[in-house]
């Protein structure tokens, strides 16, 4: 079975002919953005989950970097759709990627033409099925996140990952699924692909925008069904060591959804397994993106039939 077609600057293409020259600028100078999206086969039917807030960041992102992508947010939604729609794929990951292209070299991108894709993969739990209720085993990195005035972290952007890589390579090596980032300043950040919550006293803490984390959709989410629940969720500084005392502790992402932690660096959190209100908010969350049930406004229905 041929593998879903990709969307490349405005006409679909074979999988296998979706190449880039090996002068690409973003080959040498991480002069990408992009996004990770989920379409969710409901029981309503196939959905996207906040389709126009992820397509609205690439755009941001690309502004951030004097990138213009060229495309307005509407087009990049029904390109996405259509890919989708052609792929048949009932379920699947979104990958828009807009990238500087062949042109002059050096470090200056200004002049290097900016080339658009949209590419659809089937992609399950990202730390495992089994991660979603009995939690991960993870460390706390030696590679900090970026310090603000760096890179700016607000951006999606291809670049800013060598980081993520670093971390994400030296857990799995040290025998963890996943690293937690401390800022420059040694406060907790996030992981190398998601954004992090602590669970104390009933109460939600998360890091701020401010201290380089990615202000990540699925976070959006959580924060706004917690308030929901009638949970306070604070955004401030967190000590490294508030880790190991908390009550709960857990991921959250397009890719991860909410994974709870079960240790970091060897310390048993709460009971060592998916605690009290990380799985009531998976359940409100997974209640939206499985069973289709949203008030929100959050899903984008998709019309997939059959592949094309």
């Amino acid at each position: 079975m041929s593998k879903p077609e990709i969307w490349k600057n405005g006409s679909f293409v074979r999988h296998e002919d979706a190449t880039v020259h090996v002068l690409t600028h973003a080959l040498h100078y991480g002069t990408s953005v992009f996004e990770g999206i989920r379409c969710y086969k409901t029981k309503k039917g196939s959905a996207i989950f906040r389709h126009a807030e992820h397509m609205q960041r690439l755009i941001d992102s690309g502004r951030i970097y004097r990138m213009d992508i060229g495309y307005t947010r509407e087009e990049l939604e029904q390109a996405s759709i259509d890919t989708i729609v052609r792929s048949g794929m009932e379920e699947c990951y979104i990958r828009p990627l807009s990238y500087r292209g062949m042109g002059r070299m050096g470090v200056n991108p200004i002049n290097n033409p900016v080339d658009t894709i949209i590419a659809v993969w089937e992609w399950g739990a990202y730390l495992g099925a089994e991660a979603l209720e009995e939690g991960v085993d993870v460390h706390v990195a030696s590679w900090n996140r970026m310090a603000p005035n760096t890179f700016p972290s607000m951006a999606k952007a291809g670049g800013n990952y060598l980081n993520a890589g670093l971390v994400k390579m030296d857990a799995v090596l040290n025998g963890f699924s996943e690293g937690i980032m401390l800022s420059t300043n040694g406060h907790v950040a996030e992981g190398s692909g998601e954004n992090l919550f602590l669970v104390k006293n009933n109460t939600l803490y998360t890091a701020p925008v401010a201290l380089s984390i990615l202000p990540g959709i699925t976070r959006d989410t959580i924060t706004t069904l917690a308030r929901e629940m009638g949970l306070s969720v604070q955004e401030g500084l967190i000590p490294r060591e508030a880790l190991y005392i908390a009550d709960e502790v857990f991921f959250t992402g397009t890719a991860a959804e909410v994974t709870p932690i079960r240790t970091i660096d060897h310390h048993k959190i709460g009971t060592g397994r998916r605690g009290e209100i990380t799985e009531r908010l998976q359940t409100a969350y997974f209640d939206i993106v499985h069973n289709g049930n949203d008030s929100h406004g959050w899903l984008t229905h998709v019309p997939v039939t059959s592949a094309v």
